[in-house]
């Protein structure tokens, strides 16, 4: 897939002066970028989602000591 995206001028220098000391190409570290932001968004989405359903009695919650407690973690 091919995508066109246009980055403020000091981004693109940042960029590609970074692509220049390291030998890696500005694709390589625009996909970094955009994976690593994803990952987070995707975190921000199910725990808001959680949230969701904890508030409205569709999912509850485990108190800390009882998880410890289960895994053998107490004390």
């Amino acid at each position: 897939m091919a995508l066109s995206i246009r980055l403020p001028g000091d981004v693109e220098d940042r960029l590609k002066n970074l692509a220049a000391q390291t030998g890696r190409t500005k694709s390589y570290y625009i996909i970094e970028a955009i994976c690593e932001h994803l990952d987070d968004l995707e975190d921000l989405y199910l725990a808001e989602q959680r949230m969701i359903d904890i508030r409205a009695g569709r999912t509850q919650t485990v108190p800390l000591e009882e998880v410890m407690k289960r895994y053998g973690m107490e004390g």
